[in-house]
């Protein structure tokens, strides 16, 4: 049988960080089974059936935080890698378990982060 791919869940209001993001993923092994560039249309990206099995969410999303979107994933028990340009300075401690990668960030670095979750 062969094993399907992997389902990442993005989110990245700047677009062509978003792009860059994508390939990334795609890259590593990952489909991207949705984007959204907001909390509000990651909430909306959120409320349907669909399974992720990670999720990389850029803390600020045009002056919001991501946090909610955090909550709702990990409720649903699908990690979460932060990525941001402050590093781990800024992430609340209720997610301390999740890996946080300081833009710019290498492929080889989200392939690291993506195996601490495993």
């Amino acid at each position: 049988m062969i094993e399907s791919p992997k389902t990442a869940f993005l989110v990245e209001d700047e677009s062509l960080l978003l792009m860059m993001l994508e390939q990334t993923m795609m890259d590593l092994g990952y489909e991207v089974g949705a984007t959204a560039s907001s909390v509000a249309g990651g909430l909306e990206a959120l409320a349907g059936p669909a399974k992720y099995d990670v999720a990389v969410l850029d803390v600020n999303l045009a002056g919001d935080q991501s946090f909610p979107l955090a909550r709702k994933l990990l409720e649903r028990r699908i990690p979460v890698v932060f990525v941001t340009g402050y590093g781990r300075r800024g992430i609340p401690e209720e997610f301390g378990d999740c890996p946080v990668l300081q833009k710019p960030y290498t492929t080889a670095i989200m392939e690291r982060a993506l195996r601490e979750l495993a």
